[in-house]
Parts: C-alpha cells; structure tokens; sequence
C-alpha cells in the first residue's frame, strides 16, 4: 500500500466517524430541548390527571427549565475539566432515567421533583455536545457548517416539542411526554462510548467544581422566579412575595461574592463578565428564551382553552414554525457570513418581534390559516439562533468552549424561566377571558424581542468600532 493509499483511507476514516459525531451530538441535543417544550400541550390533561392548579402545571415546565439553566454552567465548567464524553455519558444517563420516573409520577410533588432532576441531567448533556462539536471540528468552514446543523436541531427542538407533546398525549397518554425518552437514551448511550474520544486530559480532575455555586445559582433564580409567580394571586407587597424576591436577590448575591472567591474555577470567572461581545449575545440569547418559550407555553393554552383544539391538533399546529425554525437556521449558517452576525440578528429579531405582536392580537376563538399560520412561521424564521451562537462562541479558546456553550445557553434558559414567571403575571392581571391574557403575555413577548433588536444593533456598533479602532 502507497503512502497516498494510507492517507485517503485514513482521510475517509477520520470523515464518517465525525460525521456520526455530528448526529449523535445533535440527536443528544435535541432530545434536551424538545423536553423543554414538549410538556406544554400535555398540561391540561397532567392538570387533570394529578390534580394540580395553574401553578402547579406552571413549574412542570419551570422545575426542569430552573434546574437546566442554574446547573448548565456547572455542566460546562465540568465538561472542561473531567472531559466531555465523561460528563456527556453521565447528563445523559441521569436525563434518561428520571424521565421515565417522571412518567410514574402519582401526584403533581413527584413529577415536579422528577423533572427538576431531569433539569440537572440536561445541563450536564447540553454544553458538552456543542463542546464535543468544537472540539472534533477544527477547521473554521467545518465547524461553522457543524454548528450551523447543530443549532438548527436545536431550534428546531422547541417546535418539535409541542408536536410530540401532542402526539403522545392524544394517542396514547400524557406519560408517555417522558416515556419517550427511555428508548432513545439507551440506544445513545450504547453508540455515544463507540464514537466519542476517549483520550481526554486527567489531569484537571484534580481541579475543583463550584457545586456551591450552581446551588446558589440555581436556587436564587428560582425563588425570584416563584416571587414574581406569587404577585400574579397577591400583591407585589405581600410578605411572600416580598420575601421570594428579596430571598432570591440575596442568594444571587452569594453567588456572585462565592464566584469572586473561586477565580478561574468559577462557574463564571468575573474576567468573562469583561468580554462585552459575549455578554452582549447572551442578552440576546435571553431575549430569544424569554419570547420563544413564552410564546409556546401560552399559544398551547390558547390553542386548547381557546380555540378547542384536541392536544394532537394543537402540537400539530405548531410543525410550520418549527420546519421555518430549521429553515431559518440552515438558510442562516450560510448567510451570516454575507449579512454579518449583528444584521442578522436585527432583521431576524425584528420579524419575529412583528409575528408576535400579530398573534397578541387573536382574543377568541379564530381560523387557523387566516390568523395563526403566518405569525407563527413568521417567528420561527425570525429565532435568530445561528448569528447568537455563533458570535457568542467565536474567539473563544478550546479550553473554554464549554464555558461559552454553557453561557449562551443558560441565558435562553434563565430568560425563559424569568420570562414566563413574568408573562404569567402579566397574563394574570390582564382580564378575565384566557385570551386577553395570552394577548397581554404575548405584547410583553413582543417588547423584549424589540430590546433584542437593539442589543443586536449596539453588538454590531462594537465590532465597527473596534475594527475602526484597530
């Protein structure tokens, strides 16, 4: 065998395995989001079922999204410094199994703690399938085609949630939302060992995991989250609200003097707050959690309280924007390079600001076709994920690609909680027909993606002056 013979058979060796890398990734990821959007059509019948009231059904969805965005940074950090595969095995066999537990669950407490477990298993898998991805493409057009592909599975997740969701519910039963997982978890966990990388660095082991931190992280934000719930039945100066927030406030604080402490073994080392342009994608990236997941939460609501849909019917209705989601996406890693991340992000977020506000506008019973259709393909061409990862992970060491992956993830996840903790109150105050508090919640949608808008603009306003700079 000739030299030039070794080298293409290893070329094509070294091809298919990334290639499987890639899927399996992407398969890993989309199972992580999809759960965070796929108990929405179920609610109803979970409410019914376990008996529980509206905000009970409420932190179904924000027990998983709390725990998911407050140990996400953890879930980085570690996938930095046990290895990726490591922690990537370990997310996703914690995931897998209290999701089935979940979907065992005899009363509304067990579910909630299910799925608050199952959060802590998502942050684990969902940083390091994206750092797996950095890691295993190194050449700059491959890595962006392999994020573009990621990204667009990812986003396509949240549709495709609220598809399943209703599938499952109106074919067999709401458990099996979480049943599902079982089945595609153990076929990962059989092929991830065989394509994963093993050799990774044992030595940083030794270096330390700031538990102390994800804890205070986690637990702050939910008690601002449960806060801000409260004052949709009570006033904003009810001893227990008053007492969530300033709670949550202090915790929060804690967590950033723990932070201070830890210095580069931080969950977020302090000299990251310093990188502006990565702070700016985050703020956006929460503006994106805060819109998209409000916006399916209560567009659920209103497709079945509202419009009298059956859980199918209205998880189907939800598949055109997640296909304009996956459209977008794919359209966008390929454009991003001629538009410039910061103009994509404003055109994209202005178009999903505009189908928002549309949809605020339906207070009863409508048509589908007439009113739904476009603003909901409207929003999911407008999601704007590629432009936000990728300046949010561009520039940034290998060492540190979890730390970034886990950053612009957990700001879509923290503004989702806080949003919908939000958009709920809001919701509550508004009247008293479901559609003038989905109309209210979906305004509020609106206005935060317009700041995203600006966000964009003054991202795009830095990377000018500091070219011009130099």
């Amino acid at each position: 065998m000739t030299a030039s013979d070794t080298a293409t058979k290893a070329a094509h060796a070294s091809v298919r395995p990334q290639g499987m890398v890639l899927a399996l990734c992407c398969a890993a990821q989309f199972m992580v989001v999809v759960d965070v959007t796929i108990m929405n059509v179920a609610l109803p019948d979970i409410r019914t079922g376990l008996h529980m009231g509206v905000t009970g059904q409420q932190w179904v969805i924000n027990a998983y999204t709390l725990t998911f965005a407050g140990f996400l940074l953890l879930g980085a950090r570690a996938a930095d410094l046990i290895g990726h595969r490591r922690v990537m095995l370990a997310g996703l066999s914690v995931f897998t199994l209290f999701s089935i537990l979940g979907g065992l669950a005899p009363n509304g407490g067990w579910l909630i703690a299910a799925r608050a477990v199952q959060g802590i298993g998502g942050a684990l898998l969902a940083p390091s399938t994206l750092s797996v991805l950095t890691t295993a493409f190194t050449q700059p057009d491959a890595r962006r085609k392999a994020l573009g592909v990621w990204t667009g599975t990812a986003a396509a997740g949240a549709a495709a949630g609220m598809v399943a969701g209703g599938v499952f519910t109106d074919l067999l039963d709401w458990r099996w939302v979480l049943f599902v997982n079982g089945p595609i978890g153990a076929l990962l966990l059989a092929a991830l060992p065989r394509y994963l990388d093993p050799a990774e660095p044992h030595s940083r082991t030794r270096q330390r995991l700031d538990m102390w931190g994800a804890v205070l992280a986690t637990c702050g934000l939910s008690s601002l989250v449960y806060g801000i719930v409260t004052a949709a039945h009570h006033a904003w100066t009810a001893p227990t609200t008053l007492g969530a927030l300033v709670l949550g406030v202090v915790l929060l604080t804690a967590f950033t003097l723990v932070e201070a402490r830890m210095g580069d073994t931080a969950l977020v080392p302090l000299r990251v707050l310093r990188m502006r342009r990565l702070m700016l994608a985050n703020g956006v990236a929460a503006t994106i959690g805060v819109a998209l997941f409000g916006m399916y939460f209560f567009m659920s609501l209103f497709l079945q309280d509202v419009n009298r849909y059956a859980p199918l019917r209205a998880g189907l209705a939800f598949m055109p924007a997640g296909l304009a989601t996956m459209a977008g996406t794919l359209v966008g890693s390929r454009t991003v390079v001629r538009l410039g991340a910061s103009r994509q992000i404003m055109i994209g977020l202005a178009a999903a600001a505009a189908g928002m506000w549309w949809l605020s506008g339906n207070d009863g019973p409508v048509g589908y076709a007439s009113h739904l259709l476009a603003p909901l393909v409207l929003i999911g061409l407008g999601s704007a994920f590629v432009p936000t990862t990728s300046t949010a992970t561009s520039g940034v060491p290998a060492s540190q690609a979890g730390l970034a992956a886990g950053l612009v993830t957990t700001s879509r996840q923290i503004g989702a909680a806080l949003g919908l903790a939000v958009m709920t109150t809001v919701a509550g105050h508004a009247g008293s027909g479901a559609g003038d508090g989905v109309g209210s919640a979906l305004r509020v949608a609106s206005g935060v993606l317009a700041l995203g808008v600006v966000l964009g603009g003054v991202l795009g306003y830095r990377g000018q002056a500091r070219g011009s700079g130099g």
